[in-house]
């Protein structure tokens, strides 16, 4: 017979609804259960694409034997960390802090009062490995609560006050220290991989917004180290097996250093935020192949992760037919059933694609050499090898394409459809595709009339036609960001007037006023035993750094300084955060890149000339300007203004040539007219600015 899971909408959910085990969603009949039984909450949490989630469920929560004890001992609660991120980060912390570490599955012990006495991630069914096995874990709590109930009230309390001043700590900082950007880029560099690219070591995962950083940096102040070392972490990404190179896409992380073994599981917010990544580096660098992987990735996603109704799907699974990897790993024979011999040769040569393989006797696809050094060691002309790779590539595509595929989450979330909107919409600028900017516009209108309730609130999560969960902070600040990026993509002013109405609720309900910054749940949210501050990026970025980016970009736009103290707030409240841990901060990095500035506000008026018009907005988005905003008005259009862009285009009067006005702390310079001349503007605002 299913649980009660049977009901719920989440993927992730559905897949436990035939387990043994009792689930409860978290809820108030749960939560009601425990209190009147007095039993303790055993809390687990994970998501649809986890690898050890799926373990952990065929090994103890399909078991009969664990299912009963938990069944007899605990309420047991099944949560969705994609749907309920604000419970995760909660329960989260708790585990870091009994543990030392964290990680999905996440199985936490909680008093009938959801206050944690223990937890973990993973645990075998039986001990082995050095861990302990779940059925002596079960069996020891449930001994704990019987015979050490007040011990383990009084453990419950006190972690839950670590819970809550984990949240509430801020900086007393009134302005950035001297040189502060340039700092946290050395203490980052210290992390860096200088063979393979990336931060840290084995398991490595993508760290796109410290990239991100890195390039502000050097724009500021160029230094060659900064450059090497994006374009290294690009290179090495784009080649190794965490890349899918037929369909595009990255996988969540490298289990290895060298990005060639993927978790294969795919997860829009990577690909969103490496997109962008990608885009940045092929603005700075002029490399077109960075345009490609970027081209590549946003083709992935809208092939196959956008809903028929506009919005994007969350994740895809790392495992097909109960095997993780199977649907992307290849062998020799297989690739030359496609191609043929000659060609299939040619390529299993340059994938790496061997009788051995590289990953357990079959192969993943990466480029070890690169395709100029295949090239030249097998004495091919290149362009043909580059045209025929081309071609092999759609046909071992089309080919893996008839394989069982691996699970899809197809929620559709506000926050992570958000990081896609913004990507697409500059790519869809930078490299003139506007398809992907009529997509980009889909997502974010189905958004608006699918995901909102009555009263504008946005709401977190919408599956099979329906949208329930009152949004968080990253929900509303992501949105935020990808609606300026919509506008200065299309130069729809509705998606301004909408950004300032989700900036006012993010003002009104989520601010700490006592402590500056932002809460990660609305003041009128269900009631917890902590009110997190989401400071710190972890695989996506903070709530509090996208809302303090966000709230610069909106501010300089339209002029609100209330948004722009808001911003300074935050970033304030995050300085000694950022000094003693910038690996954490990427996020939070970049807007005080913002707010250090010199920040351009662009306005361009429209000519009579809309070639002109056309192109100088072009060649605007082929140059690297990570601090500025732009708009743009035609004075013949017919169209109704923006109140809220009316400053910034207030006194700039039409001529018959295209002109551009830039404005930049509180005084603007005398426009310039014409395509020469916005040329030379753009090629000086690009350049490192001046030091006092």
């Amino acid at each position: 017979m299913p649980n009660r899971l049977q009901h719920e909408s989440s993927p992730y959910l559905l897949q436990h609804q035939n387990n043994p085990v009792d689930w409860y969603p978290w809820g108030d009949e749960a939560i009601r259960a425990a209190q009147e039984q007095n039993k303790p909450i055993f809390l687990s949490i994970g998501y649809a694409a986890c690898h050890w989630c799926h373990v952990m469920e065929h090994e103890s929560f399909e078991d009969e034997t664990i299912a009963a004890l938990l069944n007899d001992k605990f309420i047991c609660v099944k949560v969705d960390r994609e749907e309920r991120p604000d419970l995760d980060q909660i329960y989260m912390t708790a585990v870091q802090i009994l543990t030392g570490h964290g990680g999905w599955p996440m199985s936490v012990f909680l008093t009938p009062q959801l206050k944690p006495f223990f937890g973990g991630t993973y645990w075998p069914p039986q001990r082995r490995m050095n861990m302990p096995g779940f059925q002596d874990v079960i069996l020891a709590v449930e001994d704990a609560w019987e015979q050490r109930r007040e011990k383990i009230l009084e453990q419950s309390e006190e972690l839950t006050r670590h819970i809550q001043n984990s949240g509430s700590g801020a900086s007393s900082a009134e302005s950035l220290p001297d040189d502060f950007l340039r700092s946290a880029a050395v203490k980052m560099e210290q992390a860096f991989d200088f063979t393979h690219g990336g931060f840290g070591t084995a398991p490595k995962f993508p760290h796109s917004m410290g990239l991100q950083f890195f390039m502000r940096v050097y724009q500021r102040e160029p230094q060659e180290g900064l450059l090497n070392m994006v374009r290294l972490n690009l290179d090495k990404m784009a080649a190794g097996g965490i890349y899918d190179h037929l369909a595009g896409g990255f996988a969540r992380y490298s289990v290895d250093a060298k990005w060639l073994v993927p978790h294969f599981e795919k997860m829009l917010y990577d690909n969103a935020l490496l997109t962008d990544a990608y885009l940045d580096g092929f603005l700075l660098l002029k490399d077109p192949h960075y345009a490609q992987v970027a081209t590549e990735t946003i083709d992935y996603v809208l092939q196959y992760m956008t809903d028929e109704q506009g919005g994007f799907h969350s994740t895809e699974d790392a495992d097909s037919e109960g095997v993780e990897g199977k649907f992307y790993v290849w062998t020799p024979a297989q690739i030359e059933a496609v191609l043929g011999a000659e060609r299939g040769e040619r390529f299993c040569y340059v994938y790496d694609v061997t009788p051995g393989g590289n990953f357990e006797g079959n192969s993943i696809l990466n480029l070890p050499k690169t395709l100029e050094q295949c090239a030249s060691l097998r004495d091919w002309d290149l362009a043909e090898l580059q045209a025929e790779l081309a071609t092999s590539r759609q046909q071992l595509l089309a080919a893996r394409d008839q394989r069982v595929r691996p699970g899809k989450d197809d929620k559709v979330l506000v926050s992570w459809n958000a990081l896609m909107i913004h990507s697409m919409a500059r790519g869809a600028a930078i490299l003139q595709r506007s398809d992907w900017l009529d997509a980009a516009c889909r997502a974010a209108n189905f958004i608006r009339t699918e995901m909102r309730r009555d009263d504008g609130r946005l709401l977190h999560c919408w599956r099979l036609g329906e949208a329930k969960l009152d949004a968080y902070l990253d929900d509303y600040a992501y949105l935020i960001h990808a609606l300026v990026s919509l506008y200065e993509a299309s130069f729809d002013e509705t998606w301004i007037d909408w950004a300032v109405e989700l900036a006012e609720i993010v003002q009104d309900h989520f601010s700490d006023a006592g402590g500056g910054g932002f809460f990660f749940t609305a003041d009128d949210h269900e009631q917890l035993i902590a009110r997190n501050k989401d400071m710190q990026d972890a695989s996506v970025p903070s709530g509090n750094a996208m809302a303090a980016t966000a709230l610069i970009r909106l501010g300089k736009l339209t002029g609100a300084q209330a948004c722009l103290e808001a911003a300074e707030g935050a970033i304030l409240a995050a300085v000694d955060m950022m000094q003693q841990a910038p690996n954490a901060m990427s996020q939070m990095l970049v807007a005080c890149d913002m707010l250090l500035g010199p920040f351009q506000e662009i306005a361009i008026l429209g000519g009579n000339t809309p070639t002109d018009t056309a192109a100088i907005i072009d060649r605007r988005w082929q140059t690297f300007l990570p601090r500025s905003v732009v708009a743009r008005r035609n004075p013949a259009s017919n169209t109704t203004d923006s109140k809220h862009l009316s400053g910034l285009f207030a006194g700039k009067q039409p001529a018959d040539e295209v002109q551009v006005f830039v404005c930049e702390n509180f005084s603007c310079q005398q426009p310039v007219q014409g395509r020469e001349a916005a040329d030379a503007l753009w090629e000086s605002l690009s350049a490192p600015p001046a030091r006092d």
